[in-house]
């Protein structure tokens, strides 16, 4: 399992088209991934989860990969994350 702080620098932060965006690279792996905001804990490959965040630009995320791809999951997602 890997665990990593990563902070949101999509201008826009996570609102409908960036959340659906990281559940298209979150659902690549088939690890479990889980991002951890303001102590509530969703799934990063549910829509529905990752939008009742409520994620803003600048905020920092605990994201959680656990499996056989967890270290290329979290490469990628804090990719996704950290761009501008």
């Amino acid at each position: 399992m890997i665990t990593k702080e990563i902070v949101i620098k999509i201008p826009t932060g996570l609102e409908a088209r960036p959340v659906a965006l990281l559940v298209q690279v979150a659902s690549q792996y088939e690890c479990s991934i889980y991002v951890v905001s303001n102590e509530k804990r969703v799934n990063a490959k549910s829509i529905m989860g990752m939008m009742s965040l409520g994620i803003s630009s600048g905020e920092v995320v605990t994201v959680t990969a656990d499996g056989a791809d967890e270290k290329s999951a979290i490469d990628n997602i804090e990719k996704y994350l950290s761009s501008k």
